[in-house]
């Protein structure tokens, strides 16, 4: 399989594990997952969930794509920045989830897509294109 091949699988794969998550804490565990918005309280649904990694998940491959153009030691670059981005994010649920056990589930979600993300776009081996 091809790299190409690969990272379209680890795009598609980060909502899919991500609405597992969410399957396993809302319907089954019955946690109600609920975040503040600007005006209020919003619910956190499925079609929020995958749409939101899926363009997390797009977004990474952008910068992988663009490290790999540009930089000689992408991989590294990926390794560092990643987590970064991943440890930003938690701001939202730690700062607009509404309970505790929604927050530990939003920051599930979270973990579980990152760790989907930074395994599945890293690639080993890997050497800039030729500018």
């Amino acid at each position: 399989m091809n790299t190409s091949s690969k990272r379209i699988l680890t795009v598609i794969g980060a909502p899919a594990a991500a609405l597992a998550t969410w399957v396993l804490a809302v319907p089954l565990a019955g946690i109600t997952l609920t975040a503040r918005t600007g005006t209020g309280t919003q619910a956190v649904g499925p079609v929020a969930i995958v749409v939101t990694s899926l363009l997390a998940g797009l977004a990474a491959w952008a910068l992988v794509a663009i490290l790999e153009r540009f930089v000689a030691r992408p991989g590294r670059i990926w390794m560092f920045s990643a987590p970064a981005v991943f440890a930003a994010s938690l701001s939202g649920p730690l700062g607009s989830g509404v309970g505790a056990a929604a927050v530990l589930a939003l920051v599930l979600l979270h973990l579980v897509v990152a760790s989907v993300l930074l395994l599945g776009l890293m690639r080993r081996g890997t050497r800039p294109a030729n500018i």
